[in-house]
């Protein structure tokens, strides 16, 4: 097959906020106990942290870690996760139906996320709770003294602030499966008070409100209506999640997701875009994609398993090249739309959907995934850039058209480099690319990177952490004519590095 994409520096959608990078670490299984957090284990610090962890997770420069949910925030108590550990209560999660021992609790959040380090998205539990503790939490981490509960904190033995500026309003509040659930009116007047009140008490937070929780909820796009229609004033994200399924169980299907990701994205934009104008607003509302993921497969020994274990292994998925490539395709959907995404956060990460794996008491590994996401995080750099691309596309009977070439470029002007990510998703055939640049410009080619494997299902194990990996391919050195010609092999991940 035969494609061409012409990128041109001159053609930016927007700046990428590294925030774009972000990551997600919930109670749930072992993406905590046994994965980040493990004292017994021979790789542990003082503080209980496991080191080998921290070390592959600082591969990825993660700036954003939303916390503590999830599911799991809806019936969170932030006050069981403060003080003495040893007098903190365990207690049952409902979400997960797991017992939380809580010896992990807000401290020794910021104290590993200070280890990467990175920002906190923290998540509030509007399901159970509400106003009143949006407010009191937000008082012990972020008020310096003489207030009843920031002075509590400095009781705790932590004098300064936590000073956590990024907050959600719930998670996944139109969900059935939440605890909690709300209409969108319930949850629309909610979500305005606690905003409104967290703001005259710090006004220097920013404030996510739930959206729709996917695509294919019955309520989209009607709930952001409503709900943007009672609190767009007092916001300033609106939070999408989307998990791209193998619910069809075809190859060219599961390929075909991510667009339908797009599609989401675009229409809750659109959405945003109209209650603005019907309200007119100066404020843009952009867009916190603080859950997003592949879950190709279902683990029916999730649902078998005893209640009330604490960290037992809940969806723990081996990921496949396959997984890889849609993977790759959702992060070029995050940079092709870098001007209303600064925020996301990839679910999870440890263990539960998860680029890096732990044996507890054992090895740590990087699945497929763990690749395309690390060189976007150091690559996907400075400008997003709209890329004009021609090429073969496949039919599918949900989402139409869908192109062999999913692509994305970014431009960084600090080290005059453009980045570009490619995914051929055809399990056929080879693209032969012509990747020409705009305005006559010339480069070097930097490398190029591929991933691929002879086996569209092979992934890695604690046994073989290294049978899916990256190489470079050779290839021409620089320009001919203003165009380099690349193959890109069939069933591959790629990126292009230039030095304009």
């Amino acid at each position: 097959m035969n494609a061409k994409a012409t990128v041109d520096r001159d053609f930016a959608i927007g700046k990428i906020d590294p925030r774009i990078y972000g990551s997600f670490i919930e109670h749930l299984g072992r993406v905590i106990y046994g994965g980040i957090y493990e004292p017994l284990h021979p790789r542990a610090d003082a503080n209980g942290f496991r080191r080998d962890v921290i070390d592959v997770v600082k591969e990825l420069r993660v700036p954003l870690i939303r916390y503590p949910g999830g599911n799991y925030s809806s019936s969170y108590d932030w006050r069981d996760s403060v003080g003495p550990v040893a007098e903190r209560p365990a207690r049952p999660d409902l979400a997960w139906r797991s017992l939380e021992p809580n010896t992990f609790g807000l401290d020794e959040l910021d104290r590993w996320s200070k280890e990467l380090p990175a920002g906190v998205l923290m998540t509030l539990n509007m399901g159970t709770q509400g106003l009143r503790e949006a407010i009191e939490l937000l008082e012990y981490c972020n008020l310096p003294g003489g207030t009843s509960l920031s002075d509590l904190r400095r009781r705790h033995g932590r004098e300064k602030p936590y000073g956590i500026k990024l907050w959600c309003l719930g998670n996944e509040i139109d969900g059935p499966w939440q605890v909690g659930q709300k209409s969108a009116a319930e949850y629309g007047r909610l979500a305005n008070e606690t905003a409104k009140a967290m703001k005259l008490l710090d006004p220097e937070v920013k404030v996510c409100v739930c959206g729709s929780s996917f695509l294919k909820m019955p309520t989209f796009p009607e709930w952001e209506q409503t709900v943007l229609d009672l609190c767009y004033d007092n916001v300033d994200y609106l939070s999408l999640h989307t998990y791209c399924r193998n619910e069809r169980a075809e190859r060219s299907a599961y390929l075909a997701e991510p667009v339908g990701m797009e599609r989401y994205l675009e229409t809750a934009l659109g959405v945003c875009d109209r209650v603005r104008l019907k309200k007119g607003a100066a404020k843009r509302l952009d867009v916190s994609f603080d859950e997003w993921n592949v879950w190709p497969r279902a683990r029916e020994s999730d649902r078998d398993r005893d209640p009330w274990q604490v960290a037992p292994p809940l969806l723990e998925e081996a990921y496949t090249t396959e997984d890889a490539l849609v993977f790759a395709c959702m992060l070029n959907v995050l940079l092709r739309h870098a001007e209303r995404v600064p925020i996301a956060c990839l679910s999870l990460l440890v263990n539960a959907l998860a680029p890096i794996m732990t044996e507890t008491g054992g090895a740590v590994w990087r699945q497929t995934t763990f690749y395309p996401f690390k060189y976007a995080c150091l690559y996907g750099t400075g400008s997003s850039l709209r890329l004009a691309v021609d090429g073969p596309v496949y039919e599918d009977r949900v989402f139409g058209s869908v192109p062999f070439l999913d692509a994305s470029a970014a431009y960084d002007s600090a080290r005059g480099e453009i980045a570009v990510f490619l995914v051929n998703r055809s399990d056929a055939s080879a693209i032969d690319l012509e990747l020409a640049l705009g305005r006559g410009e010339h480069a070097e080619l930097i490398e190029h990177v591929v991933l691929e494997s002879g086996d569209p299902m092979a992934g890695n194990d604690a046994g073989s952490p290294g049978r899916v990996v990256p190489r470079r391919k050779d290839g021409p050195s620089e320009s001919v004519g203003g165009a380099f010609r690349l193959s890109l092999p069939a069933f591959s991940w790629n990126m292009i590095r230039l030095a304009l």
